[in-house]
């Protein structure tokens, strides 16, 4: 289930509706197999968290126009989509969201070609819409961050050596930027106060901290049906998140903690058993005390002069974040 059609959002509710044509619209291509690729992934699904926040920052301002902004929130959740293409190749996955991921469907080959197509495609949104030198440079920020980021996760894969500084700077870099620039250009594109758009942004980036948090706790702890990937995940591809880092500085078999993480070869057998010793630790408590902190640094940066019913939109979107299970 979508986030937008969670009723979290009712405010923008209008406005989803036609970002969801608008992406149909944005991956039709005259090849077949482009065409193909695209309506499979936007037909996927996924949360629609960031055009979601793009567009309810736009309604904080004096000036929202859905027209001249749609482009942007379109090219925000196509740039989304590429760089879950791109994971899923780097990742070999087979599925997401209970789908088969471009890769497993097609190629590796088709599935990077279709992400920068995707990359491209967002870019080429924003053309002749005048939106700025201070938009432009943000959407640049924005994907060179989440490439920074997989740099740093990918370089650090099956290292059972991480601290919590070092994971804090990856997530920020994946996921907190990306939602605290949506939500600051949100503002910009609207003609909000200078005020209003740094305490959105500042807003986004603790809710992209606690987003991603909680999305490597549900690694730990969540149902693989309702993830659409398997559980353990994170472990099974070398990559280590934060109740695992707990883990392995209080559990007393940290020792076979690390050394399960080191494996490139793990076996399924290795996975559940590394899984049973963070879940007996206290990493997954001290992992959501972190999130919920985040969540609530969120809700303190919200800026007061923004309509009311678009700050309890923020407001049930952070505490949505803090309790989802998918």
């Amino acid at each position: 289930m979508r986030l937008a059609n969670a009723e979290l959002f009712r405010v923008i509710k209008a406005d989803l509706s036609v970002l969801e044509e608008a992406l149909l619209e944005a991956v039709a291509s005259p090849v077949l197999l482009i065409r193909e690729v695209g309506t499979h992934l936007v037909a996927s699904g996924g949360k629609r968290l960031r055009p979601a926040l793009f567009l309810l920052a736009a309604r904080s301002g004096p000036a929202f126009d859905r027209e001249r902004a749609m482009p942007l929130a379109v090219a925000l959740e196509l740039i989304h989509m590429a760089s879950l293409v791109h994971d899923d190749v780097i990742d070999s996955a087979d599925t997401r969201r209970g789908s088969p991921t471009a890769n497993a469907k097609w190629s590796n080959q088709i599935a990077v070609l279709s992400g920068d197509y995707l990359f491209a495609q967002a870019f080429s949104l924003m053309t002749g819409k005048h939106y700025g030198e201070a938009i432009a440079m943000r959407m640049a920020t924005l994907v060179r961050e989440l490439a920074s980021g997989e740099i740093l996760q990918d370089s650090a894969l099956f290292q059972a050596e991480h601290d919590i500084e070092e994971y804090e700077q990856r997530i920020e870099k994946k996921t907190a930027n990306f939602l605290a620039l949506c939500c600051e250009m949100g503002a910009i594109v609207s003609g909000a106060a200078a005020e209003v758009a740094k305490g959105l942004y500042l807003y986004g980036h603790a809710i992209g901290m606690a987003f991603q948090i909680t999305d490597d706790l549900l690694d730990i702890t969540g149902d693989a049906a309702k993830l659409g990937k398997p559980a353990g995940n994170d472990i099974r591809q070398g990559v280590v998140t934060l109740p695992v880092i707990r883990a392995i500085e209080v559990s007393p078999q940290r020792e076979e903690l690390a050394a399960i993480l080191r494996d490139r070869e793990m076996s399924e057998a290795m996975v559940a058993r590394a899984l049973s010793i963070v879940r007996a630790s206290d990493g997954v408590d001290f992992a959501q005390r972190r999130a919920n902190e985040q969540i609530q640094k969120a809700k303190a940066a919200l800026p007061e002069e923004i309509p009311a019913a678009v700050r309890e939109a923020f407001m049930q979107a952070a505490d949505y974040i803090s309790r989802r299970d998918f």
